[in-house]
């Protein structure tokens, strides 16, 4: 008997994979969607890349619906997403185009897919970026993808938006996430200052079983200092 069931939308990314590997190793069925599989979850559901928005999640919605069986679901945990630097002289169409389809249109669809299956009181768990908060002259795409995101985040945690009663709707706001990724491209950065993958699940694991909840449509930075994350609710 599983412990629960869990949807990790973008689950073959980095952060993706170390939810799927958390909630398998907790006894969860889980299910993976992305753009490829990920053999260790339950069930993957293959996201048809060149398909457009609606024609994603009318399949994602479709293949879930055949793999729960009527059944609900504990979480659903959108940690797609990716980054794309420049500024508004270079690429901004471009670069805001592929930030949107990461990240925008992943969290809507994810967002559907609770209205859905989510069990109430159960978890709808976005992604964020701590520097969307402000300005992000440097990557105007990626703050303008992650603005979104907050704004929905803070839509779905509101009376009326959809979702089943007493869920909770919230975004994670990171600086940095330890990815091998991240450690390539930043070889001489403050490791002790980025968040690790395992963080990030058991953090989702929690709020799952109920424990230290924040409000919902909050927006949960984390920051991360001499190996020690703290969570600023936003």
């Amino acid at each position: 008997m599983a412990s629960g069931r869990v949807v990790v939308y973008g689950g073959r990314g980095a952060l993706g994979a170390a939810c799927v590997n958390h909630f398998k190793k907790a006894n969860f069925w889980v299910a993976s969607v992305d753009l490829n599989p990920n053999e260790s979850a339950d069930v993957n559901i293959t996201v048809p890349k060149d398909a457009s928005w609606v024609q994603q999640e009318e399949h994602v919605v479709k293949e879930l619906e055949t793999a729960l069986q009527g059944q609900k679901v504990n979480a659903v945990i959108c940690v797609a997403g990716g980054w794309a630097g420049g500024n508004a002289a270079k690429d901004l169409s471009k670069q805001t185009d592929l930030m949107w389809r990461q990240s925008v249109w992943s969290s809507t669809i994810a967002a559907t897919v609770a209205s859905k299956y989510l069990s109430p009181g159960g978890l709808v768990a976005l992604t964020g970026a701590k520097a969307a908060l402000e300005g992000t002259p440097g990557m105007i795409g990626y703050g303008l993808a992650k603005a979104a995101v907050h704004q929905l985040t803070k839509s779905l945690g509101a009376k009326d938006s959809g979702l089943p009663e007493n869920s909770l709707a919230v975004a994670i706001l990171p600086v940095t996430l330890d990815t091998e990724m991240n450690r390539k491209w930043m070889p001489k950065a403050d490791f002790g200052s980025w968040t690790p993958l395992t963080f990030v699940a058991q953090l989702f694991d929690k709020w799952i079983k109920g424990e230290e909840r924040p409000p919902s449509g909050s927006l949960v930075a984390l920051v991360t200092k001499d190996n020690v994350t703290d969570l600023i609710i936003q």
